[in-house]
């Protein structure tokens, strides 16, 4: 299913560039780092909240 003229057609090259773009998002998104909120920053959340 997966030959060569299988990429050649607008459907394969589109597959192709779905599996790249998630690999970079994949390798991307590893190197990003979740923080928790400074206690400044949260009480002024709050306070616009209410």
């Amino acid at each position: 299913m997966y030959d060569q003229r299988f990429f050649k057609t607008k459907l394969g090259r589109a597959a192709l560039a779905s599996v790249f773009a998630m690999s970079v998002f994949a390798a991307l998104s590893s190197h990003i780092t979740v923080t928790a909120p400074s206690a400044s920053l949260a009480t002024l959340q709050i306070t616009e909240i209410a």
